[in-house]
């Protein structure tokens, strides 16, 4: 990059805001509405304050987490984003060749611009498919099989999205694809073009035209009946719907409000995570996603009861401002900050992450 080298996630999102189309940019950044959720997400973050031990010897720290029986070399998750080539022509495989040299998962969206086949062929870790469902159950079978065969290892069900979020800055921009990029995964000319004549979001046409806002539970007790791979639940905000989400067969849950981009005035995903893991019970694992920026953040996320965290934007951000090398500095820079954080919190492991690391000011109430 001949521009100043970016030192934070923020920066990068400056970096990739000049670099990017206008169209590209606010698909990427723009939430629902007026997009309160949006800018809660990580205002929620920002209210949180840390409470560290001291003496507790934390020259050598260990990041790793289990989650679905593998061993992660630090509780982060890369969250599944459409159109990833928009940002840059390698667009998801390039996002799978840093992820697996920074030893993460990627989470592929099922509107990828490059097929799960070609991301896994040159993805080091195993992929998880994030998989929405079609109208044609057949597809979207279709979509579970080739996932499975492409050695996935966790289909993710997205359940907050029926409908898609009114985000007026892709109304105004008529959000389509440009020429050459289709959401790959898809098999017709009408699942894998996303166009517009125009008049407003061409993926606001795709979605009311292609994408099934009929599921309920019994969608997810056959989901798991007919696939090997275990299934998380991603879009959960209340406690009884996690709680469900378990009896019905998930094998986690991932708390998230869609980045903002569904529900304007939902409430941030970090302050219903508590809520949330009260009512999983340990059952399965939690997982979390929106506004993560800091590795503070993830710190805060993991005390509050999250197995590990998703982030989406940044990544897209890196991809923008230099290729599959920024993906690597975006996470090279977060795990810096999260291995610091938790040295400065006094834990040695992420074990040593509980609640008791965060600060309550006397006479809050909570």
């Amino acid at each position: 990059m001949s521009e100043e080298r970016p030192l934070n996630l923020a920066e990068f999102e400056q970096l990739a805001q000049r670099r990017l189309p206008a169209m590209a940019f606010d698909y990427y950044a723009s939430g629902a509405l007026d997009e309160i959720t949006l800018r809660e997400n990580r205002a929620a973050f920002d209210r949180l304050r840390l409470r560290p031990r001291m003496l507790v010897g934390v020259e050598h720290c260990d990041s790793s987490v289990e989650l679905l029986g593998r061993r992660l070399e630090w509780p982060l998750l890369l969250a599944p984003t459409a159109f990833a080539a928009l940002a840059q022509p390698d667009g998801e495989a390039a996002i799978a060749r840093a992820a697996g040299g920074a030893g993460v998962t990627q989470v592929l969206s099922t509107l990828s611009t490059v097929a799960v086949e070609d991301v896994a062929a040159v993805a080091a870790r195993p992929l998880w498919f994030q998989l929405y469902v079609f109208r044609d159950r057949g597809l979207t079978a279709e979509l579970v099989a080739r996932a499975e065969a492409a050695g996935c290892e966790a289909l993710v069900l997205t359940v907050d999205a029926p409908l898609l979020g009114r985000r007026e800055r892709d109304v105004r921009n008529a959000f389509a694809l440009p020429e050459g990029l289709v959401a790959a995964n898809l098999p017709t000319a009408e699942s894998r073009e996303i166009t517009s004549d125009g008049s407003g979001s061409g993926l606001l046409a795709y979605f009311e035209a292609l994408i099934d806002p009929s599921l309920t539970w019994d969608d997810l007790d056959r989901l798991v009946a007919s696939t090997s791979l275990p299934v998380i639940v991603k879009g959960v905000l209340r406690g009884d719907d996690a709680a469900l989400a378990v009896e019905h067969g998930a094998a986690g849950v991932i708390v998230s409000n869609h980045g903002g981009r569904q529900l304007d005035s939902a409430p941030a995903s970090i302050d219903v995570l508590p809520e949330v893991v009260a009512a999983v019970d340990g059952r399965v694992a939690v997982l979390v996603d929106g506004g993560i920026r800091r590795g503070t953040d993830i710190v805060k996320a993991l005390a509050l009861g999250a197995r590990a965290v998703l982030i989406g934007r940044p990544i897209l951000w890196g991809l923008a401002a230099d290729g599959e090398a920024g993906v690597r500095e975006v996470l090279a820079l977060l795990r810096a900050e999260f291995d610091l954080a938790m040295a400065l919190c006094g834990c040695r492991t992420v074990a040593d992450i509980g609640p008791d690391l965060l600060w309550v000011r006397s006479g809050s109430g909570s």
